[in-house]
């Protein structure tokens, strides 16, 4: 790899997701757009560019034909084919997403429902229960469809056109239009709905293609009701005319990746840090661990003079998931520094990048032939980032200003005049800093943020990282402060270690003689179970204390 600045890819400016699907369509037409496993019931199912776009303008004319436009219709199902129709043709005919988390309560999905207005609900059959409840309590929805049925719903689209219903084709879209109401799964907080526009969502889409190049054959992992997924893991991959292998279940991902010769993943670390764990576990059950680690350092140093044997050496990790990964895309959270360096002295180009729902979400990527380790990139065009108020060290918030930057949470006026400084940037919450070359790092969370007595500040994410790649024991961490004392709660890794819980207060103290007294843990507080998390797989935090 050169790593140097180079020349952005050549994409298209695509004002809304209608014109990016009218984009993609027309570039890619009979191109397989998707990849649809069938369950025991044959072979696999293939969708090309313009069928998806067909599908999109059938169902979307039907939507429209049941008075639906301009109004806001909440999506809930797992991962698949049917769930990307439904968004596209609803966003597509003026009206509103309203994707839900399909890990959340009926309760608190109606709630949500409720204060959105919403008028209809696209449901999987899985999630049946959960209609019937929509159906007793919401006062506002009406309009209720089975997304299983799409096909039919599809035929009844198609019949419409065929007899001259052209309100979808005609219908124009404004790139300021709200797309998307998505809500957050906040790790200590209560979700807001975030207020995404057509451009936010399109121009984010085009800046990130910009930057980073993944062609090939991608597979579809991310919740869909998170706008990483439908940003990068679908709107970013179509412009490519990437084939995206629809996958249902996290389950089956590492036997769907072997099935599909998977090029490209774009995962949250959680995931990522899964699959480390597991290629280290491997290599120690067959006796080979000494021998990849050495392997690893002859590579590296070979790099260093351009001998590159990755291929050759790292074989049998690679065919692990289908040997053809080339390329994975990390994003949603901090991912170690050592999964990202040991992923990458396997032979993967590892591209992390950071990202906030209220961006659409991503702000800044590495590039694939210009990164810096540790860092999550440069900005993407759409948008500018600075650091304000930065301490002795050019850490302070970052904030972010641009085409990509939502709108403001819904029903929420108190939230959204605290949201933005004066001059109108966003304020993340995160706590970072930029180098001399414009990439960006991100430290921590203000809200995280632990400040002692004595005046320092101690980010709980940077000592939870060195935690967990000095320590092996330690399966999960969260840093927190008690009456001015730095604590640890940790759920031990006795899957690996049985005797983890044992070891853990010897290695802490051994680990507290390499840290300054400031960043020292006092003590520590014993898991039994692993902590809650999000469905991006991030923990939900207690709340700090100063």
């Amino acid at each position: 790899m050169k790593n140097k600045v180079y020349p952005l890819y050549k994409i298209p400016y695509l004002p809304d997701l209608r014109g990016a699907i009218k984009y993609v369509a027309k570039k890619y037409e009979d191109r397989n757009a998707f990849r649809i496993p069938v369950r025991g019931k044959g072979d696999d199912v293939y969708k090309t560019f313009r069928e998806f776009y067909n599908d999109i303008e059938q169902f979307g004319s039907y939507l429209m034909k049941l008075g639906l436009s301009g109004a806001r219709v909440a999506i809930l199902g797992e991962n698949c084919y049917n769930w990307v129709v439904s968004y596209f043709a609803v966003t597509n005919s003026a009206n509103t997403a309203l994707p839900l988390d399909r890990e959340l309560s009926p309760e608190e999905h109606l709630e949500m429902m409720e204060l959105c207005s919403c008028k209809a609900v696209i449901c999987s059959s899985s999630y049946s229960d959960y209609i019937d409840y929509f159906k007793a309590n919401s006062k506002s929805a009406d309009i209720f469809i089975v997304m299983d049925d799409l096909p039919a719903y599809i035929d009844e689209g198609k019949k419409l056109i065929d007899g001259g219903f052209d309100a979808f084709e005609k219908l124009k879209i404004d790139p300021d239009s709200l797309a998307a109401i998505v809500f957050t799964s906040g790790t200590t907080g209560k979700s807001k709905g975030v207020m995404l526009s057509h451009e936010n969502i399109a121009h984010d889409a085009v800046s990130v293609c910009r930057n980073t190049c993944a062609l090939g054959r991608g597979i579809l992992v991310l919740p869909l009701h998170h706008t990483f997924s439908i940003t990068t893991n679908v709107l970013c991959e179509l412009i490519y005319g990437d084939c995206i292998y629809a996958v249902t279940s996290l389950r089956t991902v590492q036997r769907d990746m072997q099935k599909d010769k998977t090029t490209l993943l774009i995962a949250v670390p959680a995931l990522v840090e899964t699959m480390h764990k597991k290629i280290l576990e491997s290599a120690e059950s067959k006796g080979s661990l000494k021998k990849l680690q050495t392997a690893m350092k002859m590579s590296d140093f070979l790099l260093k003079f351009g001998i590159d044997l990755r291929k050759k050496l790292f074989k049998d990790v690679k065919d692990v998931f289908g040997g053809e990964l080339e390329i994975i895309i990390c994003g949603g959270a901090a991912l170690s520094p050592k999964v990202e360096s040991d992923f990458k002295s396997w032979g993967f180009n590892m591209i992390c990048g950071y990202g906030i729902t209220e961006c659409a979400p991503v702000a800044c990527v590495n590039r694939n032939e210009y990164q810096k380790p540790g860092s999550v990139g440069i900005p993407v065009g759409c948008n500018r980032i600075r650091v304000n108020d930065a301490d002795d060290n050019g850490i302070g918030e970052i904030q972010i200003q641009g085409s990509n930057v939502f709108s403001g949470y819904f029903g929420d006026e108190e939230e959204n005049k605290k949201s933005f400084t004066d001059d109108d940037w966003f304020r993340t919450g995160d706590l970072g800093y930029i180098d001399k070359d414009g990439f960006v790092y991100i430290t921590g969370r203000i809200k995280n943020l632990i400040i002692l007595s004595n005046g320092k500040n101690v980010s709980p994410e940077e000592l939870e990282t060195k935690l967990l790649d000095e320590i092996p024991y330690i399966s999960e961490v969260v840093v927190f402060a008690d009456c001015d004392s730095l604590m640890a709660e940790i759920y031990p890794n006795t899957e690996k270690y049985p005797d983890a819980a044992e070891r853990l207060r010897e290695a802490v103290n051994e680990f507290n003689r390499n840290m300054p007294a400031y960043k020292k843990i006092k003590d520590t507080i014993i898991r039994t179970e692993p902590f809650p998390k999000t469905t991006t797989m991030k923990i939900k935090r207690r709340k700090p204390v100063k």
